[in-house]
């Protein structure tokens, strides 16, 4: 590792922990030439997946667009920030494990739908308005109701497997 003062490369780590819920290791390393300390984190490197846009473009897979999007449909909502981003850990998850290496932008949007209709409705039609292009207020309402349908079924079943 290059020392970001000096730029030698001589260099002993002083402390390794876990980061990011054990994602990562977080270092601090000492320069042996100049003595200046500075950290350093360690991931594994992921297989990089490319989005298949509505108009045929592939382009990079950038989880800080889904993190925005998650971010935009959650705003001024009961939902912690730790939450939105185990939404998109999931998502990168389960995208990852598909091997496919170029995935749709309409199965991402799937997922996030999935995950919103989860964790919270309102958050989840707002997402659904942008990503189905609702263009009138009764596409709003057939999705409301059809979220208010799927809600009864869900509530009036027995839960089988209770922990």
């Amino acid at each position: 590792m290059r020392c970001p003062k000096c730029g030698s490369l001589e260099d002993k780590v002083i402390d390794s922990r876990l980061s990011k819920d054990g994602a990562s290791i977080r270092r601090r390393r000492e320069c042996l030439a100049c003595e200046t300390r500075y950290t350093t984190y360690e991931e594994i490197e992921r297989i990089e997946l490319r989005a298949i846009k509505r108009d045929g473009r592939h382009e990079p897979f950038d989880r800080h667009k889904l993190l925005g999007s998650i971010l935009k449909a959650c705003e001024k909502r009961p939902i912690s920030m730790e939450q939105m981003q185990q939404c998109v850990e999931e998502i990168i998850q389960e995208l990852e494990s598909s091997q496919h290496r170029e995935v749709p932008t309409k199965l991402i949007g799937a997922k996030v739908m999935e995950k919103l209709h989860a964790l919270d409705p309102v958050a989840y039609v707002r997402y659904a308005s942008v990503y189905r292009q609702f263009q009138e207020i009764g596409d709003f309402i057939e999705e409301i109701q059809s979220l208010e349908r799927r809600s009864a079924r869900s509530t009036a079943q027995p839960d089988l497997f209770r922990a």
